[in-house]
Order: C-alpha cells, then structure tokens, then sequence
C-alpha cells in the first residue's frame, strides 16, 4: 500500500510523522486516518522529497530514490564489469538477509559550493543548484547536503576545508536542539554571513539564540532569530589530512 510506502520513506528521512506532516503541509494524523491517497498529496509528496521515485511510491516497483549516477562527477556512461560498480543510490543488489537485518539505503549526498551558490539561503532555495561532487558514507544518518568549511572559529573540532553535511532545519524557530552544531546564515541590516557554530539557549530571552565558538579566541555572539535566514544540523565533518 502507499501508505506503507510512506511510512519507509519517513524512516529513510530519519524524520517522524510530524515532521512530514509539516514538511509537506499535510493535515495531523492524515496517514493515520486514510488508506488510499489523493493524487493532489502525492504531488505534494513528491514535490517536497524531489528525489523520491514517483514509480516506487506509486506502484512499489523499483527502487525508492531516483538513480542519479549520469549526474556524477566523472561519470562515462560506460558499463564497467559488475564487481568493479561504484554503488549507486537505491540499487538493489541480490543478497539473503536475515529476519533480524534491517536494511538502509546508502545514500549518496551532494556536495555543494556554497560560495557559487551566493550563500545557505539560496542554496536551500533552488530545486536546480549542480553539486560538483556526491559522498557516500555508509552508516550515514540522513543528509541534505554538504558543505566547505571556511574559517576558523570551530577549531581544532573543524578547520578550513573540512566539509559538513547537514540537514536543513525547516522551522528555526521550534526545531532547534540546544548544544548542537549547525550551519546558520545570519543577515543583520544587510551584512549577511553563513558560519558553523554552537547553538545554545540565550539568557536574553527565547528570541533569541547564543552561537558558541570551539575555538575560545572568538567569544560567544547573542542574535535575534529574526536574523536567522537558514540553519541545518550539522550530522557528520570530513577531513582530508594529506593530499599524497
């Protein structure tokens, strides 16, 4: 049933049902209340997770995202012998698994420049912006995307260079966790800048959020949420020690 397909894409998102309801602005409690879906709110699925394969979510057949290999940096579009593959997001392979096995997807994440992009606002706000490259993790919990470190106020945890990958944050108002690091664009009176930093309750009140260095040569900075922009959880950093 679809819905039964919906319910494996919200744990693919690593998200709950709240979570969709208000990513795709259906009503609370809707997969709780029907057992066929309306066209209209597929679309509004699929619009919202663009690389959902509408085949699986309709039909089952296939696999559940969208292959995206001719997108990648260096592909050929030649075939290579199938034990040199690359893995390729949502491809099945023919396995035997255990009742006890859970399966998850290997995810490829894109990799974004975020300087070309004009900033995290822009770049979470095109459907259409080209990473230059794709990761793949395995374990990986659920990403939207990576990003280039640059500067060095989360140092020695981060330093330029390194790369995040993160999960956009939709509601910065309700969805923050106090102590995490995030990525968060901030545009006071026109000067804007996107940093990684420390998110911690301010005691200037709930509009407000203090953003926490790693590095103690730059002191903690108090900002109004309304100068938030964007912001996304940072889940996992890469660093590349040598070039050799």
């Amino acid at each position: 049933m679809i819905v039964d397909r919906i319910l494996q894409l919200i744990d693919f998102k690593g998200i709950n049902k709240s979570q969709f309801y208000k990513q795709t602005g259906l009503s609370n409690g809707f997969l709780d209340k029907v057992k066929d879906i309306g066209s209209s709110k597929l679309e509004n699925i699929l619009k919202t997770y663009t690389d959902i394969s509408a085949e699986w979510l309709l039909t089952g057949n296939g696999s559940m995202i969208k292959p995206i290999q001719k997108q990648m940096i260096g592909y050929t579009g030649e075939q290579q012998p199938s034990s040199d593959k690359p893995p390729i997001q949502g491809e099945t392979k023919s396995e035997y698994l255990l009742r006890t096995d859970h399966r998850r997807m290997e995810q490829l994440v894109p990799l974004y420049n975020i300087e070309a992009s004009a900033g995290l606002v822009q770049l979470f706000g095109r459907d259409q912006t080209t990473p230059i490259d794709y990761i793949s993790i395995p374990n990986l919990p659920a990403c939207d995307g990576a990003i280039y470190v640059t500067g060095d106020s989360m140092y020695p945890l981060l330093k330029s260079g390194d790369i995040v990958m993160y999960k956009q944050v939709l509601d910065v108002f309700n969805s923050l966790f106090w102590g995490e690091m995030y990525i968060v664009h901030i545009d006071i009176d026109g000067d804007a800048f996107t940093t990684v930093k420390y998110v911690h309750r301010s005691d200037q009140g709930t509009d407000y959020i203090k953003l926490v260095s790693q590095n103690q040569h730059h002191s903690p900075k108090e900002v109004h949420l309304k100068h938030v922009k964007a912001a996304a959880l940072v889940k996992a950093s890469i660093r590349i020690n040598s070039m050799i």
